[in-house]
């Protein structure tokens, strides 16, 4: 139903309004999201200063939030895609938001151009699935595809020249984040941000698990309000807080 209500408004609106009317529907509606309890309390962590990486940023909504509710922090967003981006310039201004700068790039272990899809299943795009073309990611990989500047975040020469420290990064980037990681050792390892992401049951979950692990992150999971370490054998979840000792 959610898929045929997507397609219909997409062909009403056209995508570009789509894509702007819907972020600003679910901006406006998150904290009654139950779905987006773990976000909220991954906000709450945060100090009001320093610099926020919103990896993934997509259509602004995490963006949003970020810089509304850090307004004394700085935010860096990363979205590569041509659609998202312009959908994410419209939102910020939107919102009138002075402490969000938008990096058109994606994040990976090397420096390098590549592809991406933003998966179209059904006639509808769904550019919450967007992601890099690799051979470790065999599910949604047919669709609009894009050619993009993919970079290290330790050779983002921007963070490298501030004095500030990072605080925290969220990270979605759909089964790629172990790349992410492996890309921004020298970030997390100097600055050792708290770290919350969206990670599904697979071999991409445990290389992330394996890494954050040699610079002394617990991996924990929101339970009634209460983080507490993730255990395999007994909890089911997607969201992760990677929390530095």
């Amino acid at each position: 139903m959610k898929e045929q209500v997507k397609k219909i408004l997409q062909k009403l609106l056209g995508f570009d309004r789509y894509l702007f009317i819907f972020s600003i529907f679910i901006i406006k509606t998150l904290r009654w999201n139950r779905n987006e309890r773990d976000f909220l309390h991954f906000l709450k962590l945060i100090p009001d200063e320093g610099i926020i990486l919103d990896v993934g940023a997509n259509i602004g909504i995490m963006s949003v939030w970020l810089a509304k509710k850090l307004p004394s922090a700085r935010i860096y967003s990363f979205e590569p895609i041509p659609q998202n981006i312009k959908a994410l310039k419209r939102i910020i201004c939107n919102y009138k938001l002075k402490n969000v700068t938008i990096i058109g790039k994606a994040l990976g272990n090397e420096n390098k151009s590549v592809e991406m899809v933003m998966p179209v299943l059904n006639n509808v795009k769904m550019q919450g699935l967007s992601h890099v073309l690799h051979e470790s990611i065999d599910v949604f990989n047919e669709g609009n595809k894009f050619r993009v500047d993919m970079i290290r975040l330790d050779d983002f020469d921007t963070l490298n020249w501030q004095n500030e420290r990072i605080m925290a990064i969220k990270l979605d980037v759909e089964n790629f984040e172990s790349f992410v990681l492996e890309g921004a050792k020298a970030i997390i390892e100097k600055h050792k941000p708290i770290i919350y992401t969206e990670l599904w049951e697979n071999m991409n979950r445990e290389n992330c698990f394996d890494f954050v692990r040699q610079f002394n992150y617990s991996i924990k999971f929101l339970d009634n309000g209460q983080l507490i370490d993730f255990n395999p054998d007994h909890h089911k979840t997607q969201n992760f807080f990677f929390i530095p000792s």
